[in-house]
């Protein structure tokens, strides 16, 4: 087992949190000049592309012998999980803003709680039940002064849906990975899922609106292509030098990084990022969401020892 190393694992675990939590800012600027489908499809390529190189060079590529109709199968459930987390998360920034869709992503782990609970028979913890009582409160605190654009059915209402269908649609790919690492590594299955993806877009894709790019917007495109590499290699390398429970921390305060970025960046450049359009109460419900988050993911294990004492 690798020695721990707390300095080093909370700094890849900050990098990884930072680089996904500029990512919808980033993204939000191509998608004024490119559509969501082709956005997502740039990225599945370059990634898999790169994977493909160092996996070949460290002579790790699956063998034929792995692939079975049961694996093809769990594949196959990915590719669809994952092209459509990423499609509807991009579409939905086309309607929302990027702290509101990082607030809906928080939706994820307690979908895949409760897939847990279906799929493989997990127990429920007493401070899961909490951190999703916690996360109820938070999102009304959040959405507080948009429940009436919601309830009429526009755009904001279809980008918080396509928010939350990303969020949770994750799960069909979490759940997929889950059943592919069985068989094949973490960097196998990922490059399998998005040499996958990229062939699925690739009939609905508008390859031309690469020559719209230019400027700031090439250089976001560029960005949002390196950001899965550099924030899955971030994360997953943190994970050799300190406890994953604690990097689940620092990873679930996403939404957080997200508002201090678009603050920043609008700091900057009010022309091109625009204002965060929240009230106290949904600062506040972003903070709660957070905590019901961190709650949910290792409140249990940091807590119930404690509480059992006092008992």
């Amino acid at each position: 087992m690798m020695a721990q190393k707390p300095i080093l694992g909370f700094s890849l675990a900050l990098l990884a949190t930072a680089t996904w939590g500029t990512l919808p800012l980033a993204a939000q600027q191509v998608l004024k000049v490119m559509d969501a489908q082709t956005l997502v499809w740039g990225r599945f390529w370059a990634a898999a592309i790169v994977l493909l190189g160092i996996l070949a060079m460290r002579g790790h590529l699956p063998k034929k012998g792995q692939f079975n109709p049961r694996n093809l199968a769990w594949l196959l459930m990915g590719v669809i999980g994952l092209t459509c987390n990423f499609t509807f998360f991009a579409k939905a920034l086309n309607y929302i803003s990027p702290t509101t869709i990082q607030i809906l992503w928080q939706l994820a782990p307690f979908a895949m709680m409760t897939c847990g609970i279906i799929v493989f028979k997990e127990m429920l913890g007493r401070f899961q039940k909490i951190g999703a009582l916690v996360l109820v409160i938070g999102l009304i605190a959040f959405f507080n002064d948009r429940f009436a654009e919601i309830l009429q059915l526009g755009t904001y209402a279809l980008g918080v849906l396509l928010g939350a269908a990303a969020s949770i649609i994750w799960v069909v790919y979490a759940v997929a990975q889950k059943l592919l690492l069985k068989t094949f590594s973490s960097a196998q299955v990922l490059m399998m899922l998005y040499f996958g993806c990229g062939i699925l877009l690739t009939p609905i894709v508008s390859p031309s609106d690469l020559g719209s790019l230019n400027g700031f917007t090439l250089l976001c495109f560029v960005y949002c292509c390196a950001n899965t590499l550099i924030a899955y290699g971030a994360y997953g390398e943190s994970l050799n030098h300190w406890d994953a429970s604690k990097i689940s921390v620092i990873t679930t305060m996403l939404p957080i990084f997200t508002m201090l970025f678009s603050l920043i960046a609008h700091w900057i450049a009010p022309t091109t990022f625009p204002p965060l359009e929240m009230n106290i109460l949904s600062y506040l419900g972003a903070f709660i969401v957070v905590a019901g988050a961190i709650l949910a993911a290792v409140g249990d294990k940091l807590l119930r020892h404690k509480y059992n004492r006092l008992k």
